[in-house]
């Protein structure tokens, strides 16, 4: 008879070959949490190849998630239970799992072959190596095929089921009711109920081995987490980044178009956008990254919200083609979801280092808003704001997303659509007094006029043009007023900025600055700084171009200043010329967030510390605090 013990909040972390399933048995197992009302926070991570060579270090894909019965920001600083299809796994996870963490292998693959492959000279589940953990060793492969012993499946296809018994298996040590999910497996197999019938069966049969073996004595129950009332829904960032889109678009009184071509991890912004297109979005699957640039260029000239995205390599591909939007002044999103770089670098994992290329990524003098979102579920609320600002002052704007926000999930509370606030186009018709580049005296935007409207034929282009009629013009003195207009119209767009998130005091002993996805992990460092009695404040800035007005307003009041980012200090390099003090940088560019004890391990000694006396030689090359 097993035992019920009650537990705060998990973190669990299944890994295997990229073929064995894990992103769809971590998937499966975060839909149960929410469905139990946990909180929740996943991390996918899994390898650049399609299909790497089975076994190999370089194949592994993992998924992490953090459930909770309080708040939670991020998946986990590291795993209390880490599930494992191979020795490959095992090899290249094991340094994350915690000390007296429960292990779970499936130890039908630790076969000679793929031990060799993983660098094992013996196997881990047999030499002691593994005494500070809970190991568990079971056959997950043999137990499988038994399960699905007299169908007509095929030795591969059984084969493909053992992740649906390590997921059956997680279900019993969290005492997640199986009925739910079964109903799930079955409407997924719809095309194929011969494959769901097996899934159900090895499903059932991972369940029913945590129920009678006697190695698992205890299950564990996670209670619900207290949320504010409301309709949730589990979500991703590029989920809310579409459905952000589509809002935006509506509240502006237009509808989308969207022009962009595959990248990783960009792609499914298209596939999520396509399936709106009974709300009037349309989307087109360019040829290559400057054809989707063009054609978002044409959409917003013929009157469209137009918004196009990519990771990148591919946004390098378009800043000919952003400049060509900032000399015509018109309005269109361009989302970056950033990776590892340069070039190709990881394409699966994330970063924050295309901030730089955002910022001043273009040729001449072309300054364009930049913002970012800070988590999966506020990927919506950038998206309606970019899609504000580019519609209100008549200027491409960059959204700035990640692969940690744009493939991680977590509970969002549905919108109250009637309660955000609209900010209807105008088009001009009245054709008298008609300038092209007459200008809105609060927001220095021009008109957005319809090619076609009667008395309103005018042209734009790439080469400079009139202030004030738009014909082409190579005056010295006009060329400096209209890039002196154009950068005038970026900085107004301050004017429309909200309160910057901030939690903590106007002054202190460290102030940590973040942006986009780091917000969690520097949150949550933060608050259990603050519980230690430490005077922390935590700034995360959601506008890069232009700054928010409230850091300036509280950056000289700290001791020390920490800018974190995943990158090797871009915003930092910014902050430092722009205010003229010292900043420390937090930097990590491992294709991987910043853990928790990571951010505190690097703030905690600044607030016992007095800073140092600094010269203008000598600040520009402060020591770096790496984590």
């Amino acid at each position: 008879m097993s035992k019920t013990q009650e537990l705060d909040r998990v973190v669990i972390r299944f890994a295997g070959d990229s073929g064995d399933g894990m992103q769809l048995t971590g998937t499966e197992f975060t839909k149960a949490a929410a469905e139990a009302g946990n909180d929740i926070s996943t991390f996918p991570d899994f390898p650049a190849e399609i299909r790497a060579p089975a076994g190999s270090l370089f194949g592994v894909s993992g998924f992490q998630l953090h459930f909770s019965s309080g708040e939670i920001h991020t998946p986990g600083d590291a795993p209390d239970v880490l599930v494992v299809m191979n020795p490959a796994a095992l090899k290249t996870n094991l340094k994350d799992l915690v000390d007296g963490g429960v292990l779970i292998a499936n130890s039908g693959a630790f076969v000679e072959a793929n031990l060799k492959k993983a660098g094992y000279t013996a196997n881990p589940l047999e030499d002691g190596s593994l005494s500070k953990y809970q190991v568990h060793s079971v056959d997950v492969s043999h137990l499988t095929v038994t399960a699905l012993d007299g169908t007509a499946l095929s030795t591969k296809e059984k084969g493909r089921s053992k992740n649906f018994f390590a997921l059956g298996l997680v279900f019993w040590m969290y005492g997640r009711e199986p009925e739910a999910e079964i109903r799930r497996i079955h409407q997924q197999f719809t095309k194929r109920p011969e494959l769901g019938e097996a899934n159900v069966k090895v499903f059932k049969a991972g369940y029913h081995y945590g129920e009678t073996a006697e190695v698992f004595q205890t299950v564990y129950k996670v209670p619900p987490a207290k949320f504010a009332p409301g309709v949730y829904r589990n979500i991703t960032g590029n989920e809310a980044l579409a459905m952000g889109l589509v809002a935006g678009a509506h509240l502006a009184g237009k509808s989308v178009f969207y022009s962009g071509y595959p990248i990783t991890p960009a792609s499914s912004i298209l596939h999520s956008l396509a399936k709106f297109k009974n709300y009037g979005v349309m989307t087109l699957q360019a040829e290559d990254e400057i054809a989707a640039m063009g054609a978002a260029l044409g959409a917003a000239y013929g009157g469209a919200v137009a918004v196009t995205a990519s990771s990148g390599p591919g946004i390098a591909l378009k800043q000919e083609g952003i400049g060509l939007g900032v000399m015509t002044e018109l309005p269109v999103v361009i989302i970056n979801v950033q990776r590892g770089g340069p070039s190709t670098g990881l394409p699966t994992k994330t970063e924050q280092s295309d901030l730089s290329q955002a910022i001043y990524g273009r040729n001449g003098e072309a300054p364009v808003p930049v913002i970012a979102a800070k988590s999966p579920g506020d990927s919506f609320y950038a998206a309606v704001e970019a899609v504000k600002i580019a519609t209100t002052y008549m200027v491409p704007v960059f959204l700035l997303s990640d692969g940690y926000i744009a493939n991680g999930s977590e509970p969002w509370p549905l919108p109250d659509l009637t309660k955000l606030k609209r900010f209807d186009v105008e088009h001009r018709t009245e054709p008298e007094g008609y300038y092209v580049y007459e200008r809105n005296p609060d927001t220095l935007a021009r008109s957005w006029v319809v090619p076609g409207t009667p008395g309103l034929e005018h042209r734009i282009g790439g080469i400079e043009k009139d202030f004030l009629t738009g014909n082409i013009s190579y005056e010295p003195a006009n060329h400096e007023r209209q890039v002196k207009i154009r950068a005038e119209k970026v900085e107004r767009v301050a004017r429309s900025i909200g309160e910057m998130e901030m939690r903590g005091e106007t002054s202190g002993d460290v102030l940590l600055i973040g942006w986009g996805g780091t917000f969690g992990s520097l949150r949550q460092a933060t608050e259990e700084l603050r519980g230690q009695g430490k005077k922390v404040t935590h700034a995360h800035l959601r506008w890069l171009s232009p700054l928010e007005p409230g850091l300036e307003k509280i950056i000289g009041n700290f001791r020390h200043v920490v800018c974190a980012e995943l990158n090797s200090g871009q915003l930092r390099a910014i902050l430092r010329a722009r205010f003229l003090i010292d900043i420390k940088g937090l930097n990590k560019v491992q294709g991987l967030p910043f853990k928790v004890r990571e951010v505190i391990a690097a703030v905690e000694p600044l607030c016992e510390s007095k800073p140092a006396a600094t010269s203008a030689s000598t600040s520009a090359s402060t020591v770096e605090a790496q984590a």
